[in-house]
């Protein structure tokens, strides 16, 4: 994704096998950090339409940690993680989930992170 000549780097971050899925969720834990979870599939349009969505949430809550898991490379998570359809987004705190948005609504999801925040503050 280029702005302005410039390569902009995602601040969505890729989780890849359960051994990172577990890394990032406890170093978000011991750091106090919220956790966005968008689980997606390559196949399901729905989900892959709501990727520059997420960027864009990424960029706009800079205290999150906003990670992708595709549930076809790490199924040991989406199994985990009880994950039934695509797109899921999971709110979690603590390793604890908070809340779970199915489908694609990106006003909904933005509405309920922001309730997510305004909670925790």
């Amino acid at each position: 994704m280029q702005r302005n000549g410039q390569l902009k780097k995602s601040r969505v971050v890729k989780v890849d096998s359960k051994e990172s899925w577990d890394f990032f969720i406890s170093q978000a834990t011991t750091q106090g950090c919220p956790v966005v979870v968008h689980f997606t599939a390559a196949w399901c349009m729905p989900s892959v339409a709501m990727n520059p969505f997420f960027e864009e949430l990424a960029l706009s809550f800079q205290n999150i940690l906003f990670l992708v898991v595709d549930v076809d490379e790490v199924q040991e998570v989406a199994t985990k993680m009880d994950i039934k359809a695509m797109p899921t987004f999971l709110l979690m705190k603590e390793e604890a989930q908070i809340e779970r948005l199915v489908g694609a609504n990106p006003e909904k999801i933005k509405k309920r992170i922001n309730i997510f925040i305004n909670s925790m503050s």
